[in-house]
């Protein structure tokens, strides 16, 4: 089919979905019956779709076909991190924050303007941190069960950033990850703008099928696993010992890498040791301080065997160079004043209560979450659609994240993530209860 006329096609059905004249819930044909009308190759007619989904304009969902997609959700939907418009109740990204938070970076500054030190912090410094600084942090690290040298911590801009430079130091094009088939939509970006394969590990509510990751293994080239053992996201789980154990023993039998995620891990004070300390010489370990801190504390940390920290600290040095002195010294002054482990101690009280109100304004409604998260799952029922009570929500003043953006296969379920975090306590009353009236319309 020329160029010109497949464009055509796909214009003629932009402006159809964008004019209203095919309403959000409209069925398309099938892409057989697509090509069928229109005397194209099958595969054509598949990439008609392609590009409308890629526009934002229909979703595909396997054995229920093709959909026009309500096409004005929330700002802040999906992957992408837009501003919230001002008067909605942000339940799409967590922002935790504790009053007197700001008098805390008032002080420090104030200290660091005192320091001796401020002068070094001007110039560039070690692209892994100072020396001071890792072993700080390795220290912190024993409060999560995780012991480590200082010379295995590496200083980066964040948890993301610590993803990213393990991703780009120690993958390449074309390897295949295994991920949870629910996770962490920035680790489904940076898979596709770093060309890795990402490929699903079904789970329920308690974690993920180890049984299905040991047949993956065993059919497809497996390099890593992508895994957020401790307070998962979306999901909230846990995973139990004997869940790490199992995992650990089938990346040691098919020589994965382990990437563990470990931002929301301060929220569970009891949980099993890290997958980092039962298989301390094939995971990398990755955190920040942007959910237990500030998200605008943009410093962060990942903890990896010696023998690859020269690959991470180079691909460091070709990103930020180094994180920023100042950040990394009034982060560091927090752990060791003791400033982060009462922040850390609060976050997961905050965290509890507002658990609490979700149990009481949901009641008889079935969800997933952790006592000590900032999230909720909220299945929705068959008949339902996640972009229409999105978009319904947003009429109501609440800004929420459907499944989309967290789903790696095909199969995305019609489900909510609730942030928590975000709203005052009245406020996310307010909104929860709102949230009930409508997907229970």
């Amino acid at each position: 089919m020329p160029r010109a006329r497949y464009k055509l096609l796909v214009d003629t059905f932009a402006e159809g979905i964008r004019s209203g004249q095919m309403p959000p819930g409209t069925r398309l044909p099938t892409h057989r019956q697509l090509a069928a009308d229109h005397r194209l190759a099958l595969a054509t007619a598949s990439r008609v779709y392609g590009e409308l989904e890629a526009m934002g304009l229909v979703s595909g969902e396997t054995g229920r076909g093709t959909f026009v997609r309500e096409i004005a959700l929330p700002p802040g939907q999906g992957s992408g991190q837009m501003p919230v418009a001002t008067g909605m109740l942000d339940l799409n990204f967590n922002y935790p924050s504790l009053p007197g938070q700001a008098d805390l970076l008032r002080n420090a500054l104030r200290q660091l303007a005192l320091s001796g030190d401020l002068e070094a912090l001007l110039r560039y410094q070690p692209h892994a941190g100072r020396p001071h600084e890792r072993a700080v942090v390795a220290r912190h690290l024993l409060h999560r069960g995780l012991a480590v040298q200082a010379e295995q911590v590496l200083l980066v801009s964040g948890a993301q950033h610590g993803l990213a430079v393990t991703m780009m130091a120690l993958l390449k094009p074309g390897d295949v990850i295994a991920v949870d088939a629910l996770t962490y939509s920035g680790l489904k970006v940076l898979a596709e703008t770093l060309h890795l394969e990402i490929v699903a590990i079904p789970a329920s509510a308690a974690g993920p099928d180890l049984d299905h990751l040991q047949a993956l293994c065993r059919t497809r080239p497996v390099r890593a696993v992508y895994s957020i053992p401790t307070v998962h996201n979306p999901l909230g789980w846990v995973m139990s010992l004997a869940q790490r154990e199992r995992l650990v023993a089938i990346a040691r039998e098919h020589q994965l890498m382990i990437i563990e995620d470990a931002a929301y891990a301060f929220l569970a004070e009891h949980a099993p040791p890290p997958l980092a300390t039962l298989a301390p010489e094939r995971t990398v370990y990755v955190g920040g301080f942007s959910k237990s801190v500030a998200t605008g504390l943009r410093v962060g940390f990942v903890a990896a065997p010696l023998a690859w920290v020269k690959h991470l600290e180079r691909t460091l040095m070709a990103t930020t160079w180094n994180v920023p002195g100042v950040m990394s010294a009034i982060t560091v002054a927090w752990i060791e004043d003791g400033t982060v482990a009462r922040l850390e101690a609060q976050k997961r009280e905050d965290a509890q209560a507002r658990q609490r109100v979700a149990a009481q304004v949901l009641t008889g409604l079935s969800y997933i979450s952790h006592p000590s998260s900032y999230f909720l799952w909220l299945p929705l029922t068959e008949d339902a659609r996640a972009d229409q009570v999105a978009m319904s929500l947003q009429r109501e003043g609440i800004c929420v994240s459907t499944a989309e953006p967290f789903a790696v296969s095909a199969q995305v379920p019609h489900a909510l993530r609730l942030a928590l975090g975000s709203v005052s306590m009245t406020a996310l009353r307010e909104a929860l209860t709102t949230v009930r009236r409508v997907v229970q319309w």
